[in-house]
């Protein structure tokens, strides 16, 4: 049995690249499913965020295994010539590294991020209980993240690491100043929006409106950052006084689109409006961008941050390393 993963991330692919891969949390079980019928392939797991989409397999031929997956990803929306191009592959050892960098936060935007663990742990979560894995993704998981725990513990990888979230937040402060005069909208009631929303009150912010789909969700946000709930309806009519848009709701298609900026644009008296999508696959179509007084950005411009931060930490990555290597050689995985 071979172990490998092929996957892009913030470093192969632009955002338009990678929304096109991008699985919802809630599908997460059933694509890794899906792949899991396939004849060449005997295990699977599928691991989709803001940053990456990878799959995790177990097959006897890993060639077979990568030739049956492509033809599985063939029917997304751009050309298999394109997207080969944004993909990386890991085999056996090298798979499994990987795979413990991931969940280190040694491969993410921000470095030492924190959310991929759990990110990583719900997806590993969905194929088990979709019943797509078996001794050899199990045995890789399972110390994945026993490694990880200890990178963590004994490195200061997470010292002054923040999320896509704060970035974000960071962003919106460089531009405004303090943000304790600006009014802030968050699109989404999901774990990146509550980060998101956390940061904010801590930097001060005036006023925040969460709206949601769901608007229990909206409403619990809301409450816990003594802010106002939106029904998600409405939304339009608060971009008339607010500053400042994050959004990050999980949906398939863009949510606000050139048009529904163009219809407030008078009654907000054409003040400048910062837009930071932080959603993969966007929310904001980037039409947005073009018009005068409106600024948007992607979650890519969030990569000249994280550059920076990369180049202060490299020691603690080079100690980090060192421990995924020793903790992996220590008893050799099935696949590897």
């Amino acid at each position: 049995m071979e172990l490998l993963c092929i996957g892009l991330n913030h470093k192969t692919a632009p955002v338009e690249i990678r929304e096109c891969f991008a699985v919802g949390n809630h599908r997460l079980g059933e694509a890794a499913r899906e792949i899991h019928t396939l004849a060449a392939v005997s295990e699977a797991v599928v691991i989709s965020t803001c940053n990456r989409t990878e799959f995790y397999l177990a097959a006897d031929s890993s060639t077979e295994a990568v030739a049956a997956l492509e033809s599985h990803l063939a029917g997304k929306t751009v050309s298999a010539g394109v997207a080969s191009a944004h993909f990386y592959r890991f085999e056996k050892h090298h798979a499994a590294r990987h795979l413990c960098r991931v969940v280190s936060g040694l491969d993410s935007m921000m470095l030492g991020e924190t959310e991929i663990f759990g990110q990583v742990k719900q997806s590993y979560q969905a194929a088990l209980d979709a019943g797509s894995t078996a001794l050899v993704l199990n045995r890789l998981f399972q110390r994945a993240f026993a490694i990880g725990k200890k990178v963590r513990t004994e490195t200061s990888i997470q010292e002054g690491a923040t999320s896509v979230g704060n970035v974000a937040v960071d962003l919106a402060g460089k531009i405004f100043g303090h943000l304790g005069k600006s009014e802030v909208m968050i699109l989404g009631a999901g774990e990146m929006s509550r980060i998101t929303a956390q940061s904010l009150v801590s930097r001060g912010a005036r006023s925040i409106f969460v709206t949601n789909r769901s608007f229990e969700r909206a409403e619990q946000l809301a409450a816990e950052m003594n802010g106002m709930a939106v029904r998600f309806d409405d939304w339009q009519e608060v971009l008339e006084r607010v500053d400042i848009v994050i959004a990050s709701t999980g949906a398939p298609h863009a949510i606000v689109h050139r048009e529904h900026v163009e219809q407030v644009r008078r009654a907000r008296k054409f003040r400048p409006l910062f837009f930071i999508d932080i959603a993969v696959p966007r929310d904001i179509d980037p039409a947005v961008g073009e018009i005068e007084e409106v600024y948007l950005y992607d979650i890519d411009t969030l990569e000249q941050i994280a550059s920076a931060a990369r180049v202060k930490r490299q020691r603690q990555i080079e100690e980090c390393e060192r421990i995924i290597e020793r903790e992996l050689a220590k008893q050799a995985l099935p696949g590897t």
